[in-house]
């Protein structure tokens, strides 16, 4: 019994710091997109130089769960929870890093006049915003219903790209001199479709979890 205890802390411990990641992604996106939104160089400066907290909170999943391997020796599912949980810290990792590139591409723009305010990338960021709280919430609930319902969202993220993507380049006709900004824009709207990507891989664990068999969300 203090065995189990003890083992169920661990899980509730890793379970703990990967909400803590998921907000962290969270607040790092819509940072970057604020960002974004007016040009702010110092406020993505600041984004830039806190990129550290993730991989620190990545590997203390990583110690947790391997210290519940070591000494727990879990089987079957109780195994399955502490692997997808490996595999959620590292997709949210890469999402924060996503997240920092924007940041990023904000300061390449510094100084730059928008042909075209970026509301349509705005738009986007929301939707990805609503999969990176479904997918830790699908998570948390083992939900398999709402870990399902990524591919969907995913799809709508999908299109709100390629859109951003044809709006951009046909106004390279008429702001030739624009090219590099367009260039820049159509980034942040991929690497918002990669965070969406991200969130979708933790939709497929979470039904991985619940069923033993991984499904392809990302389609």
């Amino acid at each position: 019994m203090a065995q189990r205890k003890t083992f169920d802390q661990g899980l509730e411990e890793m379970a703990r710091l990967l909400v803590e990641m998921g907000s962290g992604v969270a607040r790092v996106l819509s940072a970057s997109m604020k960002a974004l939104e007016s040009v702010d160089v110092p406020a993505a400066r600041q984004i830039v130089a806190s990129d550290a907290e993730m991989n620190r909170l990545e590997e203390k999943v990583i110690e947790v769960g391997t210290r519940l391997i070591a000494t727990q020796q879990p089987v079957a599912k109780d195994l399955r929870r502490i692997l997808i949980a490996f595999r959620i810290a590292s997709d949210l990792e890469r999402m924060a890093d996503l997240s920092v590139d924007i940041a990023k591409t904000v300061i390449r723009l510094e100084g730059q006049t928008y042909i075209k305010p970026p509301a349509d990338l705005v738009r986007m960021s929301e939707l990805v915003l609503v999969m990176i709280q479904a997918s830790i919430q699908s998570y948390m609930d083992e939900d398999m219903d709402l870990a399902c319902k990524m591919a969907g969202m995913d799809d709508q993220v999908d299109e709100i790209y390629a859109q951003i993507l044809r709006d951009l380049f046909m106004r390279i006709a008429d702001h030739p001199q624009a090219v590099g900004q367009v260039m820049l824009l159509g980034f942040v709207g991929r690497y918002m479709e990669r965070i969406a990507d991200h969130a979708t891989n933790i939709g497929e664990d979470v039904v991985y979890l619940l069923t033993g068999k991984r499904p392809d969300l990302n389609q």
